[in-house]
């Protein structure tokens, strides 16, 4: 498993955009996307040789993300990239991380399955098997 991203929780995904682009050079490279199962907005940012940046805010006040943003914006989670999605939460499984959400279509990735695990030490792991990116903008 290799690190995909970097997803980074903001009440406002545009003043989250602006603020990236502004103080860390990096840029927008796929529209807001809507995720009605998570309830949140994605927007990717990257920037040469860096990692990629996955923004995500609340998508209404029912979102779940909004009881993380009471406590501060900031690191949400980091996303892992595995060969085989079912076989890398077998794995994770395994060695004692538990399922937060089992795997289920992200609309940020074309809808392509992804799913979310506790990494222990308060840190959120998102799990894909896919490069595919909603909204992708050309750039």
């Amino acid at each position: 498993m290799i690190i995909d991203h970097i997803g980074v929780a903001v009440k406002s995904i545009e003043k989250g955009i602006k603020h990236w682009q502004n103080v860390f050079g990096y840029k927008q490279v796929t529209e807001i996307v809507i995720n009605t199962r998570q309830k949140v907005k994605v927007a990717f940012m990257e920037k040469d040789n860096s990692l990629p940046i996955k923004l995500i805010s609340p998508s209404d006040e029912t979102s779940p993300l909004n009881k993380f943003l009471a406590k501060s914006e900031g690191l949400h989670h980091l996303c892992f990239k595995t060969d085989n999605l079912d076989d890398g939460l077998i794995e994770l499984k395994g060695k004692g991380l538990r399922v937060l959400a089992p795997p289920q279509p992200g609309e940020a990735f074309d809808n392509e399955n992804i799913a979310f695990v506790f990494g222990k030490m308060g840190l959120n792991i998102e799990l894909i098997d896919t490069d595919k990116r909603a909204g992708r903008l050309d750039i």
